[in-house]
């Protein structure tokens, strides 16, 4: 059998151990069909077959990423989009700018602004209303666990000193206790009943935005980290409905279902619906939603990742705070245990040692309750994970979700985390490393718009921990650093694993869907430092070619 497209002249990952040399992949009727030393690739060629010289970069599986929004990134993009401010002068100028080009909009919605350009994390009202007046201004960080809102969208909102913190989230307050303008967590709900709903069109226009940019990354599948009714934004369900019945869904997507944090297990049954009516679509090579994403704690720049230990003060002193777990460890191991029963996975948020051990409690007691499963339960970010904990995946089947850009000094945790936090837990930070050791399954993903949805920039840091140009120690220490193989696999077949594609995604192999990255310089020739200089030349889905960078020809 003939090829319609042959990649020769590189180097072939096939998504686990070190890449082959030599080798031709034959691709044909959208899936790979042969992969075997050049000198038998001429078998393979006829009058039609398309010959990718990869001129010595790399062919990859195509990424797959394990954690990410990209409904709400692509709409961000549509919006005040603020990532590109360097500091808070920067973040300030591009509301106003934003504000002048669109004054017909009631509202000033978008997000992007990072914590630690802020005294104490949190910018204040004072700052939006001289940049916009009266209009209402509400922004997401980037990590999307604050807002900052103009004092006219407070006032919009009902909102004064008398107006209680919420039991799972905080106000930052002036000295009188009228809100300063950071809302953080749960807080952020106090504006849900005022802020202009995302309209059918501009979701739409965000996904179709968001699946191009991804596409330009070499990012062929995803999980959505909250679809579903809940987490204060647009539900996507329906928009990956629509772009399915056009034809434009292109990636394959898992949906992970927000579990409501207000409501207990009745919730269940209509989760179980959901994913029940978009399976009989019969499309779930493209949508699924068998997954359930359960936040069990905050961040801990802003002090809500749940902790086994207190967070300290200003003055390195014990406070009586140890964050917040969102879900009742009780309940949470209930309702863990019900979905395990019913074939469904759970997708944790589980950022602090205790918010980890809490999600491990709870897959362990729906292994004691319904035995081995399927489940390809996970638990992301893991910023923080007790020495005593790292075995516990391997031994629960529970996957480690990387996400590893996070894994370097900067800013945001050099001054709003680490200060605050015990002794010794700069230690155990992302620790990768001792994952890897006690035998840990690894899947990785960006947390997009969070951060940036780059799968290579994201493989450089959990390489060599530092970002970068950045002159510092590797986060952690060097023991936690990954090799390059192992990241690769991760972003790559382990990612595939979770979103239970792994028997047609993720690999090189014959028989697989040809959802394929090109990358060059091949990322495997270079010096761990240089791993940065790494860009996607073109990015494949069933064999066709879905971008090409603007120099690929």
């Amino acid at each position: 059998m003939t090829a319609d497209v042959l990649f020769t002249g590189g180097s072939v990952f096939t998504g686990t151990g070190s890449p082959l040399r030599g080798h031709t992949v034959a691709v044909a009727g959208g899936r790979i069909t042969a992969v075997v030393p050049d000198a038998d690739a001429d078998a393979l060629r006829g009058p039609g077959t398309r010959v990718v010289e990869l001129e010595g970069a790399l062919l990859a599986p195509g990424f797959q990423d394990a954690h990410i929004h990209p409904v709400g990134g692509g709409i961000e993009l549509l919006q005040c989009e603020l990532s590109s401010g360097a500091n808070a002068e920067e973040a300030v100028a591009l509301v106003a700018a934003y504000a002048a080009a669109n004054p017909e909009e009631p509202w000033i919605l978008g997000g992007g602004w990072s914590m630690d350009h802020y005294p104490g994390g949190a910018p204040t009202r004072g700052l939006l209303d001289a940049a916009v007046g009266d209009r209402p201004v509400l922004l997401m960080s980037r990590d999307h666990h604050s807002a900052w809102a103009s004092t006219a969208a407070i006032r919009a909102a009902g909102l004064d000193a008398s107006t209680p913190d919420p039991v799972d989230g905080r106000i930052e307050r002036e000295a009188d206790g009228w809100p300063a303008g950071t809302f953080h967590e749960g807080a952020m709900e106090l504006f849900a009943e005022v802020r202009p709903a995302t309209s059918d069109a501009l979701a739409y226009r965000g996904l179709l935005r968001a699946q191009e940019e991804l596409l330009a990354l070499g990012i062929t599948g995803w999980q959505d980290a909250m679809v579903g009714q809940g987490g204060g934004v647009h539900d996507p369900v329906a928009v990956y409905r629509r772009a399915l019945d056009a034809g434009e869904l292109k990636v394959h997507v898992v949906g992970a279902q927000w579990w409501r944090r207000d409501a207990g297990l009745e919730q269940i049954d209509g989760l179980l619906a959901l994913r029940d009516e978009i399976a009989a679509l019969g499309r779930e090579e493209r949508l699924s939603l068998a997954t359930v994403k359960m936040m069990v704690d905050g961040v801990a720049e802003n002090q809500t990742a749940a902790m086994l230990a207190p967070y300290r003060d200003h003055h390195g002193h014990d406070t009586e705070n140890r964050g917040l777990s969102f879900i009742d460890p009780e309940l949470l191991r209930a309702a863990v245990e019900r979905l395990d029963a019913e074939g469904v996975q759970v997708h944790f948020h589980a950022l602090g040692d205790r918010a980890v051990r809490e999600a491990l409690d709870a897959v362990a007691a729906a292994r004691a309750a319904n035995g081995p499963s399927d489940g390809r339960h996970h638990l992301a970010h893991l910023q923080i994970v007790d020495e005593a904990d790292t075995a516990r995946f391997a031994e629960l089947d529970a996957v480690a979700n990387l996400q590893m850009l996070w894994a370097t000094h900067e800013d945001q945790i050099d001054e709003l985390t680490l200060p605050f936090l015990q002794d010794g837990a700069e230690a155990r930070q992302y620790p990768f490393g001792d994952l890897v050791r006690d035998g840990a399954r690894l899947a990785a993903g960006s947390d997009w718009p969070v951060s940036t949805a780059d799968p290579l920039a994201a493989i450089h840091i959990a390489v060599t921990r530092v970002a970068p140009g950045l002159d510092a120690e590797p986060l952690g220490g060097a023991h936690q650093r990954l090799a390059l193989e192992t990241a690769f696999a991760a972003y790559t077949s382990g990612s595939a694993y979770v979103n239970h594609r792994d028997h047609d995604t993720g690999h090189v192999r014959e028989g697989y869907l040809a959802n394929l990255v090109v990358v060059a310089p091949d990322p495997f020739g270079l010096a761990p430092e240089e791993l940065h200089r790494a860009a996607v030349r073109s990015t494949w889905i069933e064999g066709e070619r879905v971008y090409a960078a603007p120099d690929a020809g």
